[in-house]
């Protein structure tokens, strides 16, 4: 089993390259789900948000079942009967990448620092919310406005969500998760007209029917771990222009949609040019800097998608995710460390020393291939079986046990590869006992 610092690093790397793979799929899948509507477009890029954090956890499983299944080199051996190969250590589609454990623990401290800077400013900003919802001062409307805000919260079943006011912000936002609240800046409150006022509480109104600060948390706690990545950035933001879209859709269904259009235009207008107006974790209507995008998909005569063409698109998002994903985790990469001349840090100790999997085979002397079990060739049986190897002073195997593998084929594996022979394994010009694995690849013909 890794140590954990191999594991970090190996989410690390894979999630290097992964992000990136999943953000070029996501804007394609966006681009398809688009003409389906803000809501479809919307679960792409949330979808993509979560395949970025989750995907390179991948690299810690195993899935040589897929590695299998999209193994082109497999093509030219169709026409052989069988075949069994061997491998040093687990196997992988593109090897491990061996690092010193100095440099391993070096990059994960470094790593895991990243990590928790993240996730000390996520509880600062919390901190931060609570201290704004302190210092508010609870805005009293008209009567006209006050009833059309407490028409719009029974729709959804919710009492009361009061509105105040906050020299902290420079838009209106939504917090909350049990006692919500809506906030605006106290310049706007003090002169809006009444008319973008209900516009202003139409939108936050709809953040608060979709819960989208708690779904705004979660998303930010997940993908802590990648949220070092610029492309992941680019991805939340996608997110938020998505959902600032859905939420001016449902406002605008609560009165004209033209009307509420102009009233979007001249709440922007009020905002002071240059000024901050995103409150962080904080939902607010101006959240998206897509202004126009958004007045444009307010405006524009849509035709909406059903049946066969809807379950099209859904379709065809599907499958560019699945591949994507197939394809990453084909391709994962892991980290291992190896201590120096190769072999573990802990040699001092009793029992055999950990030594990488390609050292021990630069020792090889003498190799007998195993045989392909005919039982198992007729009942098709094939796969990959896994013996850890216990490599004595002398060079030759004195332990070997099964770790993984079809029972079928383990027998073949074990009767060969206790016939190797190595060259004596030297720490510090002494010859030790070295343990090792190797895996016997087992594969038909289709």
């Amino acid at each position: 089993m890794r140590s954990f610092e191999s594991w970090m690093l190996s989410y690390l790397l894979n999630s290097l390259w992964q992000v990136p793979l999943l953000f070029a799929a996501g804007w394609a899948a966006a681009r398809i789900a688009r003409i389906a509507g803000n809501a479809a477009e919307h679960r792409v890029w949330v979808g993509g948000l979560l395949l970025q954090s989750l995907l390179p956890a991948g690299s810690a499983l195993s899935w040589d079942w897929l590695r299998q299944s999209l193994d082109w080199s497999r093509t030219a051996q169709r026409m052989r009967e069988a075949h069994v190969s061997v491998e040093m250590g687990a196997g992988s589609p593109l090897g491990g990448l061996d690092l010193p454990s100095w440099l391993l623990s070096a990059i994960a401290i470094a790593y895991g620092a990243t990590c928790l800077y993240f996730l000390l400013r996520f509880a600062w900003r919390c901190r931060r919310l609570a201290a704004l919802r302190r210092e508010s001062v609870e805005l009293a409307f008209t009567e006209e406005v006050a009833r059309t805000w407490t028409r719009c919260l029974q729709r959804i079943g919710i009492a009361d969500v009061p509105v105040a006011t906050s020299a902290q912000v420079f838009g209106p936002v939504t917090l909350g998760i049990f006692r919500k609240l809506v906030l605006l800046p106290v310049s706007m409150a003090a002169g809006l007209p009444e008319a973008e006022v209900n516009a202003v509480l139409a939108h936050e109104f709809a953040h608060i029917q979709r819960n989208d600060f708690l779904k705004n948390l979660g998303y930010e706690l997940l993908a802590l771990p990648v949220s070092y990545h610029p492309l992941f950035w680019l991805t939340r933001e996608r997110i938020m222009e998505s959902r600032e879209m859905i939420c001016d859709q449902m406002a605008a269904e609560l009165s004209d949609r033209d009307a509420y259009a102009h009233s979007l235009l001249r709440l922007a207008s009020l905002l002071v040019e240059g000024m901050s107006i995103r409150i962080p974790h904080a939902i607010g209507i101006f959240d998206a800097n897509t202004l126009e995008r958004r007045i444009m998909r307010l405006t524009e005569r849509r035709n909406e998608i059903r049946g066969w063409r809807r379950l099209g698109i859904a379709a065809a998002c599907a499958v560019l995710g699945v591949g994507t994903c197939a394809s990453a985790l084909a391709l994962e990469i892991h980290v291992d460390a190896v201590a120096k001349d190769g072999a573990d840090s802990g040699t001092k100790k009793a029992g055999p020393v950990a030594v990488s999997a390609k050292v021990m085979e630069s020792q090889l002397l003498t190799k007998v291939a195993p045989t392909y079990p005919v039982e198992a060739k007729k009942e098709r049986i094939q796969g990959k079986v896994v013996l850890n190897a216990v490599i004595g002073k002398s060079g030759s195997v004195e332990n070997l046990g099964v770790g993984s593998g079809p029972k079928e084929l383990q027998q073949s594996a074990l009767d060969a590869v206790r016939q190797w022979t190595y060259k004596p394994f030297l720490l510090n010009g002494d010859p030790v006992e070295v343990k090792t694995t190797i895996t016997v690849t087992y594969t038909l013909a289709k």
